[in-house]
């Protein structure tokens, strides 16, 4: 027999190898209760026992997001990535339906879920007027149509709308709403903007509960806040700051402006955004007094993070720290240095995915970055993952595939359309009104590039990056079409894109409808030095207009230069971008509903005035800030 001591030692040594194999295995992320896993723990308890249980490889995965061409789920694995995105026009398939957006996004999940922590990746795309990349999804107007409508509200239940399209696909995160104050037409992202106004922008931030949900009251400030379910998305406020103040309005260039202008002008609506609890912030590509952004500490850490106490995760823009360099990814390693000791959390690298992971790896071992701000940028994803219930329910379901493009959302489409029209000219005096429109008469003649092309409509950020032309790219009404809709059975639509004045003047019209405009771009690509409208549009305004009454109707994404053609034409509307239910065109146009936009930006008379915003010393506009003229619905019709 065993003496009892001997015994009791043995199974003294059997229990702590027994309680260290259990540490060990709970230390691994495997078996056991793990508070981080426990919805009913406090959020810091959460955060905290997770990144106790991280190594410095799960932290910079974390902070990874990478394109979904080069995600699959073992890459996932591998490499612990926090997030992946759809860039402008990426898609799992062209008209890909929702269920194959969802198992895409699910895909990659499950390889987030098999890793020793489990840790679900976020997955975001650019819904900026609508779930824009997805076939089938309504097409909301552009920022700039927003801004016109003046209704917060409107914009909030825009919000809801996008965010249950977005959620259909298996997607819960948006980089939306773009916050910019575009103090510049020639910009080619100010019809991503809201207003030059600061207060507009201000009002307009409603979007975000939208997107995420209304914060409880008594929240912290600063907190992030997305509502539990999968009805909501995280929202990120763009692209901080001072993107809509560049020189000469050239996209990612230098805003040069004091600090008190960029607090007084830049910076208001994120003060708003952050109240309303936005789960992240995009920094902008584009430089404060000659610093790039993406490397401005003072203003991404001093001053989001530690004055305003915003509490979510910031971001970079699509190889935002490339940029930092000049030319772009000069000196990738100094990039990464600067891009994170600014503050930025989480990096869109978006292909060299690799690169960024060896680089930040080696930097964080040799204290280049300190550990503190890769926990910093750790806690606050993992905060945002926490609050918006991505732990209890990482898998997308089918529940919401009917809400893509559902006919209550066009509806909210097409009164968006109805409410951002601006009427800027009604005939020769007040007295002698063209619009509305009668329905019946003998024939009615709509010309114009922009008539009968859903793509033109759309403009850019549509199916593709850039935007498309066309009927085919998506569902949805045409000017056309909602023209053939509304007028009376027996009026007679005749569609000529650029008829000759001869023709007009032969065809015995009773009056005619122009719609011409600016052809779809996005970025860069849409910077313009002289906001002139293309040669074919001009010309079909003569024509048409030299020969019978006619009205303008300008689709663009910005004011554009209209003189000296105004005496010309009868009555103008400026339409913005208005997307996919252009029948909301033809319920004003024709007088089922009254016009009721107001400006939200100045339109110059040439571009030699330009920057000209509302409050300048010498504002001398062709139509004001804030301008608009009403109509009253018609009894007639």
């Amino acid at each position: 027999m065993m003496p009892v001591s001997l015994t009791m030692g043995l199974l003294l040594l059997c229990l702590c190898i027994a309680v260290a194999t259990m540490r060990t295995a709970e230390a691994a992320g495997g078996g056991g209760y793990m508070k981080y896993k426990d919805p009913k723990q406090p959020l810091n308890t959460r955060i905290n026992d997770l990144l106790s249980r991280m190594t410095l490889e799960e932290k910079i995965g974390q902070m990874t997001q990478i394109e979904r061409l080069v995600a699959s789920a073992e890459v996932m694995n591998k490499y612990y990535i926090g997030s992946v995105l759809s860039g402008g026009g990426s898609v799992p398939s062209e008209q890909a339906s929702a269920e194959t957006w969802v198992k895409m996004v699910n895909d990659f999940q499950k390889g987030s879920l098999s890793t020793r922590l489990g840790i679900p990746m976020i997955y975001g795309i650019d819904a900026v007027h609508g779930h824009n990349n997805v076939y089938k999804a309504t097409i909301f107007p552009h920022n700039v149509g927003l801004g016109a409508t003046r209704d917060p509200e409107l914009v909030k239940k825009i919000g809801a709308a996008t965010a249950l399209e977005v959620r259909a696909t298996g997607i819960p995160y948006v980089f939306a709403p773009c916050i910019a104050v575009c103090r510049d037409p020639r910009w080619g992202r100010c019809y991503e903007s809201y207003s030059e106004d600061h207060k507009v922008v201000q009002a307009m931030t409603q979007i975000i509960p939208g997107l995420q949900g209304d914060i409880p009251p008594k929240s912290r400030k600063g907190v992030p806040f997305v509502a539990a379910g999968n009805k909501k998305v995280a929202a990120c406020a763009k692209h901080y700051v001072g993107d809509g103040g560049t020189t000469k309005g050239i996209n990612e260039n230098n805003t040069v402006i004091n600090r008190h202008g960029l607090l007084s002008i830049h910076m208001p609506a994120y003060y708003n955004s952050i109240i309303e609890g936005v789960a992240t912030i995009m920094v902008s590509y584009s430089s404060w007094n000659g610093v790039k952004m993406h490397a401005n500490r003072d203003l991404v850490t001093g001053f989001l993070k530690n004055t305003l106490r915003f509490r979510g995760f910031v971001i970079s823009d699509w190889q935002g720290i490339d940029r930092i360099a000049s030319p772009a990814y000069a000196n990738y390693s100094y990039s990464i240095t600067a891009g994170i000791n600014a503050g930025i959390d989480m990096i869109m690298v978006p292909y060299n995915y690799t690169e960024f992971i060896d680089g930040l790896t080696f930097q964080a071992k040799n204290k280049i970055i300190p550990m503190s701000r890769i926990d910093d940028a750790v806690r606050r994803i993992l905060r945002v993952k926490f609050i918006m219930g991505l732990f209890e329910n990482p898998l997308a379901d089918l529940s919401l595939v009917n809400q893509l493009g559902s006919q209550e959302h066009r509806d909210l489409a097409r009164e968006a359309v109805r409410r951002s029209l601006v009427l800027l000219k009604n005939g020769e005096s007040a007295d002698k009104p063209l619009l509305p429109l009668p329905k019946k008469t003998s024939k009615i003649l709509v010309a114009g590039s922009h008539a009968d092309n859903l793509g033109y409509q759309c403009g850019g950020w549509t199916i593709e990056w850039q935007g498309l032309s066309g009927n085919d790219l998506t569902h949805g009404t045409t000017i056309l079409t909602g023209i053939k809709n509304t007028v009376d059975p027996e009026t007679e639509v005749v569609y000529k894109e650029n008829p000759d004045a001869e023709y007009v003047k032969s065809n015995d019209f009773s009056y005619a409808i122009v719609v011409v405009g600016e052809p779809p771009y996005a970025e860069t690509f849409g910077d313009s030095l002289n906001l002139t409208l293309p040669d074919a549009g001009l010309k079909t305004i003569t024509n048409v207009c030299g020969a019978v009454k006619c009205v303008v109707i300008v689709i663009s994404g910005r004011p554009v230069v209209i003189q000296p053609y105004v005496s010309l034409l009868d009555a103008l509307v400026a339409a913005w971008l208005p997307g996919s239910e252009g029948q909301g065109v033809a319920d004003v146009l024709f007088g089922d509903y009254g016009f009721t936009g107001k400006l939200s930006r100045t339109w110059f008379k040439t571009v030699d005035q330009l920057p000209m915003n509302v409050g300048d010393p010498h504002y001398d506009p062709l139509f004001p800030f804030g301008f608009g003229l009403t109509t009253t619905p018609s009894k007639a019709n």
